[in-house]
């Protein structure tokens, strides 16, 4: 027997070896994926994070090598030395990467034994819970092993991209101030100052901007963030940004670089050439055309406004909007026969999610429709309803009459919803577009004040400033987002660097300079000494990784992620703590 780790140390990965290593001397290590015993010869499908490759016990290999291969079992760590040679006729495994050669083994090495693991690695129906409590053993799985492979050589790729355009990775602080404007902060008492807290970072957003001020005109940091925000299948509470700013830049000169960085990522991970420039869309065209400020435009069917046409028909339910001021809007549903009357009533109750009273629909029809309120409507009024929508037969337009809000709302979501059921989405396409001119500000009705859509920092056009006394929420903001695929996986803007302007949209925003001075004190202060024009982006690498791999949940590209509910299954995180450690903290459980 071999002391495999002193003597013969591992020449290649399992993996990695094919016909060209064939009567080669190869030296593995890795797991016993599984054994077969066939009567006297022994194969074990050896396992290491390249993959999978059949190792071969002759009984003529040596008494000690036969009788150890007995012994093995699911997940033993194993070490073995053998020559490399090309199957048998026949018995090729075309489901394996190394199917073609097996390596016939002359030493073995027991290195660890290994309990019955609670699942099988085969297994793709596994309990999330249980995954999770083993992540450990999860995390051995070729799936997740291959998806944050996928993960390290995105990040590496943006490290070798920012570099070799002048950025400086610079890392910022995890315990800073807490400044409540946006999601809720993770505090950390501190021991030494009793009463006080430090707040974990949402984000690098003021000392990336205070980092523009000391003259460091290109930053980026792969960084580490937390929200104690509810939770959904994208989100964590700790989750991974890549974090850029720049200096004497506009919208135009941001969007480009981190185009530039996109490209280098999909021709690094995915083999692919975005083509550049990417599309652009403002925010008023994304809400009128898709309902949604993040669209996925892998397929058409855009809303389209009917109002004109329909606010002095015979159905009263539509004139009594168009009276009121809504509108009424319409989306097409191409050759949807698929959808049946129970289908249609079931969108009502689907619209009704997002606040809409009720769902009109009319299926097209060689010279008429098909529909509740096709009585209501004058027959020119129904051919202007078909020339606007360019419906054919077979097609069903789906109608919703309401506020402008409700009606985008309703009618961005069904649209997703129909195009799920009827397969209109192409799973291997990259849609990106970009968002722009978002408002600056919107009107809380919980707080009764106008709210940043972005962060208070986040710079106006400068053309509508004099709408910041008469109306904020018409103010657009020099604010981009990226979507790929319906997901936002990036945004930012360009800062406020210039003092009058930040007191401005204070003001309207309803932030005293007192309490400006309370959260943001040190970055007001910093802005008075010659801060540049600036501003940045920030990517979410979490959801970049999860859409290049086509995992279902973010959970699958994070190596030690929590539960729904913000748990760590595997360390039973977040746990209690002793009393000598919360006095010390003069902290007391209520």
């Amino acid at each position: 027997m071999a002391d495999f780790l002193t003597k013969d140390k591992r020449t290649h990965y399992c993996g990695n070896l094919d016909i060209s290593h064939n009567g080669q001397e190869v030296v593995l290590m890795g797991w016993a994926h599984r054994r077969r015993d066939h009567g006297g010869v022994i194969f074990v499908d050896l396992r290491d994070r390249e993959g999978l490759v059949q190792v071969v016990f002759n009984p003529d290999a040596g008494e000690n090598v036969h009788s150890e291969a007995h012994k093995i079992r699911s997940e033993y760590v194993l070490a073995v030395k053998g020559k490399v040679r090309i199957r048998p006729d026949g018995m090729n495994n075309t489901a394996l990467k190394t199917g073609e050669i097996e390596v016939v083994v002359s030493d073995l090495e027991i290195m660890n034994e290994s309990k019955t693991p609670p699942f099988s690695f085969d297994d793709e129906d596994i309990s999330e819970n249980i995954r999770l409590k083993y992540r450990y053993l999860d995390l051995r799985r070729p799936m997740i092993q291959k998806n944050l492979f996928l993960r390290s050589r995105l990040a590496a790729a943006t490290r070798r991209y920012f570099e070799e355009n002048g950025f400086i990775e610079v890392e910022t602080p995890f315990l800073g101030k807490s400044t409540p404007e946006g999601a809720r902060d993770y505090l950390v008492p501190s021991r030494i100052y009793k009463g006080m807290f430090y707040a974990l970072p949402q984000s690098p957003q003021l000392f990336k901007q205070l980092l523009m001020v000391s003259g460091f005109d290109r930053y980026y940091q792969i960084a580490k963030c937390f929200r104690d925000e509810d939770l959904r299948a994208d989100r964590q509470p700790e989750f991974t940004q890549i974090d850029v700013e720049m200096s004497f830049v506009t919208e135009e000169d941001i969007m480009s670089m981190m185009e530039g960085l996109l490209k280098s990522i999909f021709k690094v991970c995915l083999g692919k050439d975005l083509s550049l420039p990417l599309p652009r869309l403002t925010y008023a065209e994304a809400i009128n055309r898709y309902g949604k400020d993040n669209p996925d435009v892998r397929f058409g069917m855009e809303i389209v406004d009917i109002t004109p046409i329909v606010k002095n028909s015979g159905f009263k339910l539509f004139t009594e909007v168009a009276a009121s001021g809504g509108v009424i809007k319409a989306i097409k549903a191409e050759q949807a026969s698929a959808l049946s009357r129970k289908d249609l009533d079931s969108l009502k109750d689907f619209v009704a999610i997002y606040g809409a009273k009720g769902l009109a629909w009319a299926k097209i029809n060689a010279n008429d429709w098909t529909s509740p309120i096709f009585k209501f409507f004058k027959p020119e009024e129904v051919e202007n309803i078909g020339k606007k929508m360019n419906a054919k037969e077979g097609d069903i337009i789906f109608f919703v009459a309401d506020t402008p809000k409700i009606v985008s709302e309703s009618l961005g979501n069904l649209r997703l919803n129909l195009a799920k059921k009827l397969n209109m989405i192409d799973a291997n396409m990259l849609a990106f577009t970009w968002i722009t001119e978002f408002p600056l500000m919107e009107f809380s009705e919980t707080e009764k004040r106008f709210v940043s859509t972005h962060h208070p920092f986040t710079s106006p056009v400068l053309k509508d400033l004099p709408l910041m006394i008469t109306d904020p929420g018409k103010v657009r903001a020099k604010a981009y987002d990226l979507v790929l695929n319906g997901s936002e996986i990036g945004g930012g803007s360009i800062r406020i660097h210039n003092k009058d302007v930040q007191s401005q949209v204070f003001s309207a925003l309803r932030i005293s300079d007192e309490d400006a001075k309370l959260k943001f004190g040190f970055l007001l202060d910093a802005l008075e000494y010659g801060a540049p024009p600036h501003g940045g982006l920030a990517f979410g690498l979490d959801r970049l990784t999860m859409i290049i791999t086509k995992a279902e949940s973010i959970r699958d590209v994070i190596a030690f992620p929590k539960t729904q509910k913000a748990a760590c299954l595997m360390t039973d995180a977040p746990n209690k703590v002793s009393i000598e450690q919360l006095m010390e903290l003069s902290l007391k459980i209520v």
